[in-house]
């Protein structure tokens, strides 16, 4: 790799970060997009990757081939708010962060810093991790159980925590989203949200957590594609927005890292969307652009007619620059083409690892409380099995062909029966289950509702009915795998419990939890 980027093209080129892969339908590999990659190139000296759908195998094997292509270190960026197994099959996949709201601070650190060195091992430099933002909305359809909590006051120790495993380790952390998308109503990656709190309500609710984040050291910010009127009257989303982005975070905060944008693929940013425009807001570097050539031509016509797009230019790609140099004073300039230098790839997924987020998941399931404790109805002829049902609003491609739930289940139970209610299924069949609800000694209704970009939130109406109709019933126990709302929109479940999350984990803690209430277990 050669010295500091000289020309204005090779340094305009070092703030634009493409994604490599996507989970996106159709879905691409990050190794089946390595010769588009490649191609990019040899055009342009791009700053960096935004990996989706890795896998633990072949994706360090890809992204040291990319890094041995390209005239300057790469740095690699990932979303893994639940760790490095979100994008890397074969990684390790904790609780969402909503879990640990009620854990201690020092759990979010531990698993902070495990998932930073699998990270580090697999090729990855950057987590667009922790969310800042405060869960105060629960019709928020976007952020919800990816925040660390639904109170300012709980955030703000997490989102430090969670900053401090990631520097320990040496994982440069993103506070996301600012200054805050948990008190909107629209998800941004297929609409325009507005947060129409006063600038005194902002200041004490939203901002608070990104303040820690800063004094806490976070490397990066992530820009909302959300609008604040409070915060700028001209209505500028804050990705575009100088008031929000220069004045607030960086004149008020104090923060002196990267500033990124959120994908500039999503519906929320696609109105006005000029790369010159951003950088003069005060955003550094721009993700998930559309077209390369066509960012890298307006920037350096943009630069050349205007000597303050050309200052904000060199002043953007100083601290993309000084990121890369933080990475190589810690592990050696060879870290980028070999992270093995410094971290063991047999770290990655291994089972002491995944004994710590089955750890977290037990520790995170809170009971709803209840007049009288649930018990499982009594063995009698034509009742004597255990039944099983997932609710599934939404499903795509990364859902697995069966489900963890029915693994742990006819683990506990192989005479149990297992059922999914999809958004396909027919009423026929829900009504067949609800007809043959007096033949289980316990039914587990588990119900998965959870934020995830260009999905529906919340239950099909269907669906919502048949689980209001299976409540009634004694021996039913509710499970929320996601959102705890679930639980307040059925108030009459006889027993009810919440683990904030559908990662294997958390499905497998519901079922052994089921198990300890079984007396025949």
């Amino acid at each position: 790799m050669s010295a500091l980027p000289s020309t204005l093209r090779d340094r305009v080129a070092q703030l634009i970060f493409p994604r490599i892969g996507s989970n996106m339908e159709p879905a691409v590999t990050a190794s089946d997009d390595v010769d588009r990659i490649r191609d990019m190139l040899s055009h342009h000296a791009i700053g960096g990757l935004c990996l989706f759908n890795g896998d633990r195998y072949h994706t360090p094997q890809s992204l040291a081939l990319l890094q041995a292509c390209s005239r300057f270190p790469l740095l690699v960026a990932t979303d893994m708010e639940r760790g490095l197994g979100q994008q890397i099959r074969g990684a390790t996949v904790f609780p969402h962060a909503m879990a640990y709201e009620l854990l201690e601070p020092e759990a979010v650190e531990a698993m902070a810093r495990l998932s930073a060195r699998e990270a580090l091992a697999t090729g990855i430099h950057i987590s667009f991790s922790p969310v800042a933002d405060v869960a105060s909305n629960p019709a928020n359809p976007i952020i919800s159980t990816r925040a660390f909590g639904r109170s300012t006051e709980t955030v703000i120790p997490r989102v430090e925590a969670y900053t401090h495993g990631c520097r320990a380790e040496g994982l440069l952390a993103t506070a996301k989203h600012f200054p805050g998308h948990g008190d909107t109503e629209t998800d941004s990656h297929d609409g325009s949200p507005r947060v129409e709190r006063s600038a005194d309500s902002l200041t004490q609710l939203e901002i608070p957590p990104f303040r820690a984040a800063v004094q806490a050291g976070v490397d990066l910010v992530m820009t909302a594609h959300v609008a604040y009127p409070a915060l700028d009257a001209t209505g500028h989303i804050a990705t575009r927005s100088r008031p929000i982005l220069t004045q607030l975070l960086r004149e008020s905060l104090g923060f002196r890292g990267a500033v990124i944008s959120d994908s500039l693929l999503m519906t929320g940013a696609q109105s006005g969307h000029d790369p010159a425009r951003l950088l003069l807001a005060g955003v550094d570097i721009l993700l998930d652009v559309d077209d390369v050539d066509a960012t890298v031509d307006a920037l350096i016509s943009a630069a050349h007619a205007d000597h303050e797009v050309r200052r904000r230019v060199d002043e953007a790609f100083s601290r993309v620059w000084s990121l890369k140099n933080r990475l190589m004073d810690r592990f050696g300039a060879g870290f980028f083409g070999d992270p093995g230098l410094a971290f063991d790839i047999s770290l990655v997924g291994c089972d002491a690892h995944r004994q710590v987020a089955s750890e977290h998941a037990r520790r995170a399931l809170v009971v709803r409380e209840t007049p009288v404790p649930f018990q499982f109805s009594a063995s009698r002829p034509g009742r004597t099995s255990t039944l099983c049902v997932l609710v599934r609003p939404n499903t795509n491609y990364t859902d697995p062909t069966r489900s963890p739930l029915e693994t742990a289940f006819r683990r506990r139970y192989p005479d149990g029966e297992y059922i999914e209610i999809l958004p396909g299924t027919t009423d026929n069949k829900m009504q067949q289950v609800l007809e043959r609800t007096n033949e289980y000694r316990c039914i587990v209704l588990a119900v998965i509702v959870k934020p995830a970009a260009w999905h529906r939130y919340g239950l099909l109406r269907a669906q919502r009915a048949f689980v209001e109709a299976l409540t009634e019933h004694e021996h039913v126990v509710l499970a929320s795998l996601g959102s705890p709302t679930v639980l307040d929109s059925f108030p009459n479940t006889t027993h009810a419990v919440c683990l904030f999350s559908d990662v294997e984990a958390s499905q497998h803690a519901l079922i052994e939890y089921i198990a300890r209430l079984d007396p025949e277990q």
